[in-house]
Order: structure tokens, then C-alpha cells, then sequence
């Protein structure tokens, strides 16, 4: 009789990855050896949407408003993460799409600063599928999903590394980002300082997403009830959130 995969990697001196958390859930664990709050969703099972303003007209601003305040709410709310750069007035720094409505166009411009890192990309949902896209390649498809965030930089291109990602980068921050595999999307907000090399490794080798997108750092906060997460250090612009259907 086969002893347990388990057992033959303990007796050989191996560790196994960590088991991703069970769709539709939270969890805290460690990806390449760093403390991390997990959020994995199945978009057959669950519903990932964006948030920024209120009816009134003002963004909402706070991560735990959405569970209470926001329109359309499928189900319960899972969590809410910051979903992207944005600019002092709490408007997105790139593409915005809620409910099918684009709110904000495309940003393809060079310049300064993480968001400007090309290529970056854009986090989508159409109907029950989820993606991540270069921000070019979302533009020439000309998708029309019915929520998208974009931000950047790209962290895993087609299973490799951003071309600028090469292990030789030593900032550390507190970041988080969203990767996609098949009907899963995955969202990641450490718990301690990283940097650009392990959070992209995180989704390349941890999770095995092909594709995955820097959502921000420093500031990323999440809205986790699960795993006593209720982070609110400050107002934040677009959101993404996770709710069973």
C-alpha cells in the first residue's frame, strides 16, 4: 500500500505548498514563506463586482460600507479590497467599469510611479468568468465585461514574471493584487512586507495563475470578517468585493 503523499514528503525531507482556501472564503496562511490574507473565489459559486460611488453620488470610501450600503448586493459579502490606484479625490488613476458602465476610460500612458510599470493590466468580470488582461491587449480585444479595474503593474504575464520583476528589487511593502486560474480568481493581501518578486511568485508558483495584477501597496487594506480583518486606514477609491450568489 502507497503511504500518504504527506508522509513520503515528510520522510524525504520535503514541505508541501500551502492548500489554497476553499472557495467562497478567507483564509490566513503563508505563501513563500510570508503571512497572507487569502480570498478565493469561484466565480461559478461566487460573484466578484467593484464599487466606487454611492447613489448619492460620493464614493463610499470605506471597505466596510459595502457590505452594508452597496447596490447590487448578490449575497453575502466574503470581503472588500482596495481594487487599484486612484487619485487624491478617490477616483480611479485607470479604466473603471461598473454594472457594464464605463466610468472612467483606459489610462495607456507612460509616466512615473507602480500603475506606469508596463505593461499593467486590468482585472475584469464578465458574467461568471473572471479574468486578467495587459491593459493594450483588454483594449484591442475590446471586451466589454460587466465590472473591470485597472492598475499596475502586471505581476505574472502568461505563467512568467513581469520582465522587470528579476528578484533583484529589495523594497519591502505591505501589497496586494488578484490572479486568475480557470473559473477561480484569487486575492492576496500580505500581512507583512514583501517584495515585487515573492507577491508575483505567490501567484505564479503558490496559486498557479497565469495571470495576475498588482492592486497597490502600503496602503492596501482588506474587509475580511472571517479572519478578524477590518483594516481602515484611510478612505479608499475603487473597491472590489466578494459575495456568495
Amino acid at each position: 500500500m502507497r503511504a500518504p503523499l504527506l508522509t513520503l514528503a515528510l520522510l524525504a525531507g520535503f514541505s508541501l505548498p500551502p492548500a489554497p482556501a476553499l472557495a467562497g472564503s478567507c483564509e490566513r496562511t503563508n505563501l513563500q514563506q510570508r503571512k497572507v490574507v487569502l480570498c478565493t473565489m469561484d466565480l461559478d459559486r461566487q460573484t466578484v463586482r467593484t464599487y466606487w460611488k454611492a447613489p448619492s453620488g460620493e464614493a463610499y470610501g470605506s471597505l466596510s460600507d459595502i457590505g452594508r450600503k452597496a447596490q447590487p448586493q448578490p449575497g453575502r459579502m466574503i470581503f472588500a479590497m482596495n481594487a487599484g490606484m486612484y487619485h487624491s479625490d478617490l477616483s480611479p488613476v485607470g479604466l473603471y467599469i461598473e454594472n457594464g458602465a464605463v466610468l472612467k476610460g483606459p489610462n495607456l500612458a507612460r509616466g512615473p510611479g507602480n500603475f506606469h510599470m508596463l505593461p499593467n493590466g486590468v482585472f475584469y468580470v464578465a458574467r461568471r468568468r473572471a479574468g486578467v488582461l495587459e491593459a493594450r491587449a483588454f483594449v484591442r480585444a475590446g471586451l466589454r465585461p460587466d465590472y473591470a479595474s485597472q492598475s499596475g503593474p502586471m505581476l505574472v504575464i502568461g505563467g512568467r514574471l513581469h520582465p522587470r520583476i528579476n528578484g533583484g528589487g529589495t523594497s519591502a511593502k505591505i501589497r496586494n493584487g488578484v490572479g486568475v486560474r480557470g473559473s477561480m480568481a484569487y486575492f492576496i493581501v500580505t500581512d507583512e512586507p514583501v517584495t515585487f518578486t515573492e507577491f508575483a511568485r505567490m501567484f505564479r508558483d503558490d496559486l498557479k495563475a497565469p495571470n495576475a495584477l498588482y492592486l497597490d501597496g502600503s496602503i492596501s487594506s482588506i474587509y475580511a470578517p472571517s479572519v478578524g480583518r477590518a483594516d481602515s486606514f484611510m478612505p479608499v477609491g475603487p473597491i472590489i468585493a466578494g459575495f456568495d450568489r
